[in-house]
């Protein structure tokens, strides 16, 4: 008996100093569980591979190995971005609601989202202007079937109260929810979405004049400027939704069959895509005053300052510039940033508006 027994040790002590041989060869922090579903690829070649290190059979280069998923780590991500990889921090509405950017924000919804602050002296209010055109013309879908999201990137100033006053002063309607929170977060969520960019001199806001559109269950993201044509986005965000899809195949083609030559003008294009989402010439005011007769009252020279260096004329407490900003809320105008050829453009479009405004008006008075 005493001899079975010894015999039983050396076996079980010589199991022991195999497997711990085996082990030993494993990487550090790898199990031999992992070991044995090792694999190894030729860079050149990746259909050759193999589960032992060699040389490609076709090249002769070394084989690489392969890396193999690490289950706990992708656990790990998937709890701290959410099953999309989006970061799901804290924020806080314009109402003081805590909501997760993931989970509340973006799980299962399609959404448009931008980055903005109630300070901003550039794109900022022209952004927001715009999108409010967009929430018109979507109508009930913002709210019920997308959902409309301004994150501020300078948390410290603007508070909840301060971007409920914001949304006010745009006359920002249901189903879009402006946020704040820790300044950490905001800057993890606008590098993530690829909304970031450095600072320049021209637009040192240190965030892109874009308009993140995207469904969470597709998968589908698209990224599209914030100061484009809203009918466009409109249509990009309706065939997102699986809205007007035919209509909108049937009108391309309609279009095509009767396609006439475009007659673009210039004045009127920078009118539409820099003006017409804060202002009118002879519809009234909208978040900026009607530009009826401006070029009658306001001399070339102010004009150019006030399209160029708003901003400028505010500091300088010009008495106009001060005046219209105090009248319209306080609601700044940005810097357009065009040359100075486009800029007397844009003053003689809005010259030739008022006078065929008035033009028609005469014929109306005679007729």
């Amino acid at each position: 008996m005493k001899r079975k027994h010894v015999k039983l040790l050396l076996l079980g002590m010589l199991m022991v100093g195999i497997s711990l041989a085996i082990n030993s060869q494993a990487p550090t922090g790898v199990s031999f569980a992992q070991q044995q579903s090792v694999e190894y690829s030729c860079p050149m070649h990746p259909e050759v591979k193999s589960k032992t290190p060699g040389s490609c059979p076709k090249c002769g280069m070394t084989l690489k190995q392969v890396a193999q998923p690490d289950p706990a780590a992708d656990a790990k991500e998937n709890a701290q971005w959410g099953d999309t990889h989006f970061p799901n921090v804290e924020l806080i509405t314009q109402d003081g609601k805590k909501v997760r950017f993931y989970d509340d924000l973006i799980k299962g919804k399609v959404i448009a989202l931008e980055l903005i602050y109630t300070t901003c002296k550039y794109n900022c209010p022209l952004e927001t202007a715009r999108m409010v055109q967009l929430q018109k013309q979507l109508g009930d879908h913002v709210g019920k079937d997308i959902f409309f999201y301004s994150i501020t990137i300078d948390p410290e100033h603007d508070t909840p109260e301060v971007l409920k006053e914001y949304a006010a002063k745009y006359h920002v309607g249901p189903g879009w929810t402006f946020l704040t929170g820790k300044l950490a977060d905001i800057k993890l969520i606008s590098k993530r979405l690829g909304l970031d960019k450095l600072p320049t001199g021209n637009d040192p806001d240190g965030h892109m004049p874009s308009l993140l559109i995207g469904n969470d269950a597709t998968g589908i993201w698209m990224r599209n400027s914030a100061l484009d044509n809203t009918k466009f986005m409109a249509m990009k965000i309706e065939d997102m939704l699986g809205y007007k899809a035919q209509q909108t195949v049937d009108t391309v083609a309609a279009n095509q069959a009767g396609a006439v030559k475009l007659n673009i003008n210039t004045g009127q294009y920078l009118f539409v895509t820099r003006c017409a989402a804060c202002h009118t010439i002879g519809n009234g005011d909208k978040v900026g005053p009607d530009l009826l007769g401006v070029t009658n009252v306001r001399d070339h020279a102010w004009l150019s300052r006030m399209i160029s260096e708003p901003d400028k004329l505010i500091e300088e407490k010009d008495p106009i510039a001060f005046a219209l900003f105090q009248k319209y809320k306080q609601i700044p105008m940005p810097r357009l940033n065009l040359a100075e050829a486009d800029v007397n453009t844009l003053i003689e479009f809005m010259k030739t508006q008022t006078a065929s405004f008035a033009s028609r008006e005469k014929t109306g008075t005679q007729n």
